[in-house]
């Protein structure tokens, strides 16, 4: 049986019918159009715990030792998809903090699951900050191996109050190109994650001895 293949992608506002949601929304129509599976999972808006560098998910690795927020269900996911798309609204020019404390537990935790497979993040604003966070956003998928995916212009889609982000032609355009070279990239790898370090040993240098 030929395997369809996924993107998982994330809702990182605290509002689940938000602009960000509008804007995932866009990404997973045109990824259905070009006959790949999408899931969007959201952060919800309870509290999220960040990292305590307490180590022990080294010990334990797949997932977090703290499995009382939404981080280890969201981390689990990983595994059965073949790209990551994360999207966040911008709250002072940077991601919602809930967010990140999510990607770096779940990428420290269960980086193994998610290494080397294609990803991309969206930032949505009211006026500026944007391509701080977007930035931000994508720091951690090129320490882990991951082909980040463009688009026609930054991932940006602009929108204060709920479904604003609707009226931003060009912002949901981008979103459509997002999701078609995420397309590409997939159905030209066949899903193969990318092989980043295996290649050769780690050598981490530490610049204070």
């Amino acid at each position: 049986m030929k395997h369809i293949m996924k993107v998982l992608l994330i809702n990182g506002s605290p509002r689940p019918q938000g602009n960000t949601s509008i804007a995932l929304a866009e990404i997973a129509r045109t990824l259905g159009q070009e006959g790949l599976e999408s899931e969007i999972v959201w952060i919800g808006n309870k509290a999220v715990r960040g990292c305590m560098a307490c180590g022990r998910c080294k010990e334990h690795p797949g997932a977090c030792i703290f499995n009382d927020d939404v981080c280890n269900s969201i981390s689990a996911k990983f595994a059965a998809c073949d790209a990551l798309i994360v999207g966040s609204p911008v709250y002072w020019g940077q991601p919602n903090g809930a967010l990140l404390s999510v990607i770096q537990r779940a990428f420290y935790s269960n980086g193994a699951a998610i290494a080397g497979k294609p990803a991309a993040s969206v930032a949505v604003c009211r006026r500026g900050g944007a391509t701080a966070a977007f930035e931000a956003l994508n720091m951690p998928f090129q320490m882990m191996n991951m082909p980040v995916v463009g688009s026609q212009y930054w991932n940006i889609v602009y929108g204060r109050e709920a479904g604003q982000a609707a009226l931003d032609q060009e912002g949901l355009q981008t979103m459509r190109t997002l999701a078609r070279n995420m397309a590409w990239l997939l159905k030209a790898t066949g899903g193969e994650p990318a092989p980043g370090r295996g290649e050769e040993p780690w050598t981490p240098m530490h610049f204070i001895r």
